[in-house]
Formats: C-alpha cells, structure tokens, sequence
C-alpha cells in the first residue's frame, strides 16, 4: 500500500494571528485553537490543514529555522467578483497584498496576499 496524502502543514510565529486569518477565509477551526500550540481543521475532500507554532517544531527539531514564505495555498472562490473582495477584505484588514487581482492570461481572476508567516495564499476563480 503507498503511503496517501492527507495533510499541509504550515509553521506559524503566531497562532492567534495565523486562525484569524485563515478564519477571515472561512477556515473552520475549534474555538480556544488560537491558545494551543497546534491547531488542525478538516478541509473538504478530507484533507487536513496543520497549523504548528515555531515552539512545537523546536520542541522536537531543535535544528528548526523559522522563516515563512515557502508555501503557496489556494483559495477557489464563486467568481471573480468573490477574488476581488476578498482580496479587498484582507488587504483591508491589514494583510499584505503581493498581487492586486487580475485577469490572467489563463482564464482566471487571480490575486495573491500574504498570511501573517509570509506565505503566498493564492485566490482565483475562473472567468
């Protein structure tokens, strides 16, 4: 049997900040997870999205450096109005945009922000 796929992880400095971003993009997570050192919500199609502090990774890799930026999620909206107000919504809230939407040559409206860690969280939604 091979092994299945069933979870991204991320590494978070904080993770109050980390669900409530993740949250603001209709992510479900348990109340009280933005104490914990760990937190997890199913996605659909049942894979898992993990979410760790830097602590818990150091308390088992104590060679672990933190440093953001190296994972990109996707987010597939209604439609390329949902791309734009989202996009609308976080940067409003404070999120950094690294690419304001627009139509790509693909055939999708697309948008990129970054969550508080750094890493690329892509919305799009096909035209």
């Amino acid at each position: 049997m091979a092994p299945t796929f069933n979870a991204v992880g991320l590494v978070v400095a904080d993770m109050e900040k980390a669900l409530a971003f993740y949250r603001r993009l209709g992510l479900d997570f348990p109340p009280g997870a933005e104490r914990e050192p760990h937190a997890e919500t199913e996605l659909p199609g049942g894979l898992r999205l993990l979410i760790d502090t830097h602590e818990t990774i150091l308390s088992f890799d104590p060679d672990f450096t933190p440093g953001g930026g190296n994972v990109s999620l996707a987010f597939l909206c209604a439609g390329p109005a949902e791309v734009d107000s989202t996009h609308a919504d976080l940067v409003s809230a404070g999120y950094r945009s690294r690419k304001e939407p627009w139509d790509a040559f693909w055939g999708q409206r697309y948008a990129v922000v970054s969550d508080p860690d750094g890493n690329s969280v892509d919305l799009f939604a096909p035209k």
